[in-house]
């Protein structure tokens, strides 16, 4: 019997061709100096065109949305030319593909912030690392500083950040934009009470503390449309030194503001990625019934998981990470039921020099 993750999804942008999705994942190959995508990346992207949509790994918005050492920026024209090159590739295979817009806020280091600390919602201790990488090009971790809290004065020069990210994406060839609103970074830290002691506008209540992810959905959407733009959250998770508890509140409030908004779709980062638990169905019911639009399911799915969310309506098709590393071809693995192979786990961060490809575009796809 035909799978359902096999069938076309008709986003509002366009038709993937399937509901295997390209989750965004930090790959840590970007050229230096500039944090430049490079051929090696164009390459990476293109052998996984298959997917019904690619999701790159997070781009930074400007120097400081960055957190880890080699990541690519959307935020210089060298950047923007870097990009291009990658979106002609994957578009001449067939294939469609969103970049992910990113701010870490907090998790961040010093070294990448010309000696200060990152920015965030408020001034709070946390307990996270970053990796970074010695003039040899060895990585290592460090220690996240405690932040700096934005003033509420700099907030519109943040969202004009984003605005100019989506310029600079529609610039370089994408298909369409995701805002990370997940995993702890930047806006996800605006939304939990545990990051966020603010007493102005964007704290306090859930009203306030999602107002900064809808101002920046809002910017993003009045520089491209609706139609064009995803995000992503991850209520109740727990990464990078954030506890999200509560979030299945603000998760709600936000995506019945989406619906509102008819975005292109709502990315679900959900918490068993990182060692919490699934969600229950309540939860999803309550999700799809504040969006009605697409809703992508990432986690630790499988085949058979995605199956079930997909017919019982909870998600429209689902995100693959690690899986997508080491299968190129996993799509087709997946439809047919094929052997998957195992990732490579000490090259994932870019443990070898710039440029060199085990680990990243040297997995075969299945033997036929």
């Amino acid at each position: 019997m035909t799978k359902l993750i096999s069938k076309p999804l008709e986003l509002p942008a366009f038709v993937a061709p399937n509901r295997v999705f390209m989750a965004p994942m930090t790959r840590m190959r970007a050229a230096q100096p500039g944090d430049l995508p490079t051929d090696l990346m164009a390459e990476y992207y293109t052998q996984r065109a298959g997917a019904g949509l690619i999701v790159t790994e997070g781009a930074q918005i400007s120097p400081e949305g960055k957190g880890y050492a080699d990541t690519p920026g959307i935020h210089t024209d060298a950047q923007i030319a870097g990009w291009r090159k990658v979106t002609d590739a994957v578009h001449e295979a067939g294939g469609r593909i969103a970049i992910q817009l990113w701010h870490v806020g907090r998790l961040t280091h010093e070294t990448l912030q010309s000696g200060k600390p990152g920015v965030s919602a408020s001034a709070i201790d946390f307990d996270a690392t970053v990796t970074l990488k010695h003039e040899d090009g060895e990585r290592y971790s460090a220690a996240c500083p405690t932040p700096r809290a934005l003033k509420t004065a700099e907030i519109p020069r943040l969202v004009s950040d984003y605005r100019r990210a989506t310029r600079n994406a529609r610039e370089a060839g994408f298909d369409m934009v995701e805002i990370h609103g997940a995993n702890g970074y930047l806006l996800q830290q605006f939304m939990s009470v545990t990051s966020n002691r603010r007493t102005d506008q964007y704290g306090g209540n859930v009203e306030n503390r999602a107002r900064l992810a809808l101002e920046v959905v809002d910017a993003v959407i009045g520089e491209w449309d609706a139609a064009h733009v995803g995000i992503r959250l991850s209520p109740m998770i727990k990464f990078g030194g954030l506890d999200d508890a509560d979030g299945m509140e603000i998760g709600l409030y936000l995506a019945a503001a989406l619906q509102e908004r008819a975005l292109g779709y709502l990315h679900l980062c959900e918490p068993d990625w990182a060692g919490g638990p699934e969600l229950d169905s309540d939860f999803r019911a309550a999700l799809r019934n504040a969006f009605s639009g697409i809703i992508v399911g990432a986690g630790h799915y499988t085949v058979a998981k995605a199956e079930e969310m997909i017919a019982d309506g909870f998600i429209d098709a689902a995100a693959f990470g690690r899986p997508f590393i080491a299968n190129p071809d996993l799509p087709t693995r997946l439809f047919e039921d094929l052997a998957l192979n195992e990732v490579d786990l000490p090259s994932v961060y870019g443990s070898e020099p710039a440029g060199y490809p085990r680990g990243y575009t040297d997995y075969p796809t299945a033997a036929r």
